[in-house]
């Protein structure tokens, strides 16, 4: 035998391990019902990874709800494209807070009025069986700020369709959280470009 054909033998072998883990766990899984999804972490990509699942989702038909609290005055490029597509075959609600972050605000009040008012139309979506999927973008803040009711937010969202999938993002998402979700995934920074003075890239960072 050749050091080749040794090395492709041995390849084979861990291809044909791999796949008997993968199948296996395909058998196990015979659960069919929404989910709920946390993007946490102080890196970047959170909500790009939430936005990339409501393009999914649109993508076969379904409707879709996002809300994005913080964020509402600044432009954004997702929000630019999806909400060109024709609703009749794309069925996307985007909602939002419509103020600025809480430390340009500097306006609790005013910050907590705005985020129940967003509240109020995802809860809505909560409980609407025709919901495929509900994007709650930066929901943390909303409970870390206490601008939302914590028990209020948590029923809602674990009394939702069965077939409903959540997705959650924000950075300090607490264990409440994470008890709830099926599938946690969290951000870590290595390095980002605004630590070395580089301006927020449009296109790229919104």
């Amino acid at each position: 035998m050749t050091a080749e054909s040794d090395k492709q033998q041995r390849h084979k072998k861990r291809m044909q391990a791999r796949k008997e883990i993968v199948d296996t766990g395909i058998a196990q899984a015979l659960e069919e019902r929404g989910i709920v999804i946390v993007y946490t972490g102080d890196g970047k990509g959170k909500t790009t990874a939430a936005v990339g699942t409501v393009t999914r989702a649109l993508g076969y038909g379904y409707k879709v709800v996002v809300g994005q609290f913080i964020k509402g005055v600044w432009e954004c490029g997702e929000k630019n494209l999806l909400s060109q597509l024709p609703t009749d075959q794309y069925p996307l609600q985007w909602h939002e807070m419509g103020t600025d972050f809480t430390w340009e605000t500097q306006d609790f009040e005013a910050d907590k009025a705005a985020a129940i008012a967003l509240w109020e139309k995802l809860k809505s979506a909560l409980a609407d069986d025709s919901v495929y999927l509900v994007v709650m973008d930066e929901l943390t803040y909303a409970l870390n700020y206490k601008w939302l009711d914590k028990t209020e937010v948590l029923e809602a969202i674990q009394s939702r369709p069965a077939e409903q999938s959540v997705i959650i993002t924000g950075r300090g998402a607490k264990q409440y959280l994470m008890d709830i979700a099926d599938t946690v995934t969290e951000m870590k920074s290595h390095k980002h470009a605004f630590e070395n003075g580089i301006s927020a890239r449009k296109g790229v960072e919104w």
